[in-house]
């Protein structure tokens, strides 16, 4: 059984219908921070079973020890964590206590229970401005904000713990931008109050949610001014945890960092006229000031997901903005 933390989020909604489209069981933890429990009734509609589900905070280590002692888990994916890059910066210390207290206290539930299988997110945050592009795992660590460097130290966490301990079998995977939603429209990415990411911000624009999109900077030396980030739809995202769990349970003992990105880069301005073809309508937008520490382009050397792992990203933008599209104008709401 593999449990899920964060499990009725964007990224577990996700994991948990493709572990049990695969035939395995899975048991979602999740404290409804930033998801709703309606998730759970729309992943029974996408997978016809009954998912365990325990409302639960991860730094609430007897609730962890608990899960652990009732269910049979023997490896634990680990989406809980707080990801707003602006948000971070306003609340440092509810960033640090939630992702790098949430992962602490999740460690000492798995060593008590001998489970030491662990797939983390991390983030192409923890980069900072890029000294290369594409820009690979072995590139200067210099984050420019709580968030990222909040995911930084859980990744020296996890690698002295690997150093220390015998039989851990670890992989860090670095996102860039996820994107789009499940091919059914059942689940999707459904952000409390303002959406810190691009793609939801413009679903609510093309559903008459908010009046424009802002875009912040259009001077940036890219192809078409706007800035260029590696956006990735969830599904490949996805696919490249369900590798890397398969790949460690093949491992005696391993700790390995992976980007999980397309390996190219989409504009702004690109993503929004995939949007404006898929809706069929120009959607309304207005440049901005650049925001400070924006970055012109980011983009992900992916290869050492594709020779360990045998992942690539296949789904193209178009798809992301379709499958977004039909998630918000079927099933959201």
């Amino acid at each position: 059984m593999i449990l899920l933390t964060g499990g009725l989020g964007y990224l577990g909604s996700h994991m948990a219908a493709q572990i049990i489209q695969q035939g395995q069981d899975v048991v979602l933890v999740d404290n409804l921070s930033n998801s709703t429990i309606d998730v759970l009734a729309r992943l029974f509609n996408l997978t016809g079973k009954t998912i365990p589900f325990v409302q639960a905070d991860v730094r609430d280590r007897a609730s962890l020890e608990q899960i652990f002692s009732r269910y049979p888990i023997t490896q634990v994916v680990h989406f809980a964590g707080s990801k707003s890059v602006n948000e971070s910066i306003q609340q440092p210390l509810d960033y640090y206590d939630n992702n790098v207290g949430g992962l602490i206290s999740l460690l000492y539930a798995m060593k008590g229970s001998q489970v030491k299988t662990l797939v983390f997110s991390s983030t192409a945050a923890i980069y900072g401005e890029p000294e290369i592009l594409p820009i690979p795992e072995s590139s200067r660590q210099a984050p420019t904000t709580p968030y990222g460097r909040s995911k930084q130290i859980c990744e020296q966490v996890l690698q002295d713990l690997y150093r220390a301990e015998q039989g851990w079998r670890i992989a860090v995977l670095r996102y860039f931008n996820p994107a789009g939603a499940h091919p059914s429209g059942i689940i999707g990415e459904v952000p409390n109050g303002i959406p810190n990411n691009l793609v939801p911000y413009i679903a609510q624009v093309a559903r008459g949610e908010r009046p424009y999109l802002q875009v912040f900077g259009d001077d940036y030396n890219t192809v078409d001014g706007t800035g260029v980030r590696d956006f990735i739809h969830v599904q490949d995202l996805i696919e490249g945890h369900t590798k890397a769990l398969s790949w460690l349970a093949t491992q005696t003992q391993a700790f390995e960092i992976l980007n999980l990105g397309r390996g190219e880069g989409i504009s702004v301005k690109q993503m929004l006229d995939a949007f404006s073809k898929t809706v069929g309508r120009e959607l309304p937008f207005r440049i901005m000031a650049r925001r400070e520490g924006d970055s012109a382009s980011v983009y992900a050397d992916a290869s050492h997901a594709a020779g360990l792992l045998n992942w690539r990203a296949t789904k193209t933008v178009d798809e992301m903005a379709i499958d977004t599209w039909r998630f918000y104008e079927n099933s959201f709401l």
